[in-house]
């Protein structure tokens, strides 16, 4: 049986980005770097992920967790004695392995697919991926015969000052038929300026061997490019944000403003949404057709039907639904269910809560851990009081009823259908179906009190 296994290097220390995390654990648009390398290895169907690990382990291990196999580089002895790490997991294996950094988040799946291809029906040993660049300093260059042949791929830091003039350079990702790179780790050594391993060194053995190795170009240079340091990691951030926001106007999403919007890979947007200036959509979301996001609004994992409107709002791990309108300034937080034509207002929070077709909750309102019904009205100011201290306690609210402005609803409670809450009210017992409920004291006036007091100001 012919496998496809990626090997993923991620045990350097990145110190040239002058942090105590590791480089691969830091963020584009909110995935971890390493993240970006393994979704492409799994895209491009690849059986196995094998991810070399040293300098903060953990740190690799946590962005992965266990759908891939770690192997451990206690010593950082170069990118060939990395590989070698792998070892046990390629043994016996037939078919090929695909060589990946971990500092690399904008290699394709599509780019991977086109090398394995390549690589198989070329009958080549081992293929690395090049590129172009008009300023190659910092990677090793492809060396090539006359009649354009891979010779060698030699370290910048190695490399004479007539190599150090050739414009293509090495990726640093390879296809290798696997028994030829077993065959060849067994015999570098690290006999250079850097003392260290170097995988680049298998080519020339296998070539000085009488096997086929092959370079393809990649089409776009963009893919190879390595984080290295913060400005690396902001250029590649911008690439993929652009890259991102291309593809959904390309599928007819409406972006006012591409650059001051910021868009999750993950995130899926329906044709005809528009999506304006400042907003930010993270994570799983997903957005309907005809929906309005923004300006300002932050979308994370969140589910937002057809026609929709968030409007300077947050919306987190929650639910809102077809035509609903939620903002501006309104906080829905995880665990939410916002529902058909529900009108969520200024400064409302909604909180691990369910809120039926057509209620409007229009300003000023925290509504926790309830299940408010259909067609409700909410007036200004209404508190349901959730919390006794210890635990959180639920608000149910019945369709249809009305619940005035600056009343607390004290957890646990239920009010039933077609009832009605006064205004001021404090509701600790349960709200008898089309009932009137009145809680609050009786106003009491004092004529000529002000007077007799002598109360009365005078202006000043």
């Amino acid at each position: 049986m012919k496998h496809l296994i990626a090997v993923i290097l991620a045990a350097g220390e990145g110190k040239r980005m002058k942090s105590k995390n590791s480089k691969v654990s830091h963020r584009i648009l909110n995935k971890p770097i390493i993240e970006w390398v393994s979704q492409a290895a799994a895209k491009a169907g690849v059986d196995k992920q094998v991810v070399v690990v040293g300098h903060r382990a953990d740190q690799v291990m946590e962005c992965l967790g266990d759908r891939v196999e770690y192997v451990t580089q206690a010593e950082r002895l170069g990118t060939g004695h990395a590989v070698m790490q792998a070892e046990e997991q390629l043994k016996g294996k037939e078919g090929c392995v695909i060589i990946l950094n971990g500092d690399t988040p904008l290699i394709t799946s599509e780019t991977i697919l086109r090398t394995v291809r390549y690589h198989e029906e070329n009958s080549n040993s081992a293929t690395v991926i090049t590129a172009l660049l008009d300023c190659p300093d910092g990677y090793g260059r492809v060396v090539r015969d006359g009649q354009g042949n891979v010779q060698k791929i030699v370290e910048h830091k190695d490399a004479s000052e007539e190599e150090k003039n050739i414009r293509e350079i090495n990726s640093g990702i390879y296809c290798f038929t696997i028994s030829c790179l077993m065959e060849a780790l067994k015999k570098i050594n690290n006999a250079n300026s850097q003392g260290e391993y170097y995988l680049t060194d298998t080519l020339e053995i296998l070539i000085k061997n009488n096997l086929k190795v092959g370079a393809l170009r990649a089409e776009d240079s963009d893919e190879i490019l390595g984080i290295n340091d913060r400005l690396q990691l902001s250029r590649a951030s911008e690439i993929c944000r652009r890259k991102i926001l291309e593809r959904h106007m390309l599928e007819g999403v409406t972006i006012i403003d591409p650059a001051s919007t910021f868009i999750g890979d993950d995130a899926e947007i329906g044709m005809d949404t528009v999506i304006y200036p400042g907003s930010i959509i993270e994570g799983k979301t997903v957005i309907g057709e005809d929906c309005i996001i923004g300006p300002d609004s932050r979308l994370v994992s969140a589910q937002v039907a057809d026609g929709a409107e968030i409007n300077k709002s947050v919306v987190i791990e929650s639910f809102v639904g077809e035509k609903a309108h939620v903002g501006p300034f309104a906080y829905v937080r995880p665990g939410s269910h916002v529902g058909r034509n529900v009108k969520i207002g200024d400064f409302v929070e909604v909180k691990k809560s369910s809120i039926g077709d057509g209620t409007k909750i229009s300003h000023l309102t925290y509504v926790g851990d309830a299940e408010v019904g259909k067609n409700v009205n909410l007036g200004c100011g209404v508190v349901f009081v959730n919390y006794d201290g210890r635990k959180k306690c639920r608000v149910v609210v019945g369709d249809n009823s009305f619940i005035g402005c600056n009343v607390n609803l004290i957890a646990p409670v239920t009010v039933k259908e077609n009832a009605y809450i006064a205004a001021g009210s404090t509701i600790t017992d349960e709200v008898p179906q089309n009932s009137l409920a009145i809680a609050r004291s009786r106003q009491i006036v004092k004529e000529n009190w002000v007077k007799e007091k002598d109360m009365k100001r005078d202006g000043k």
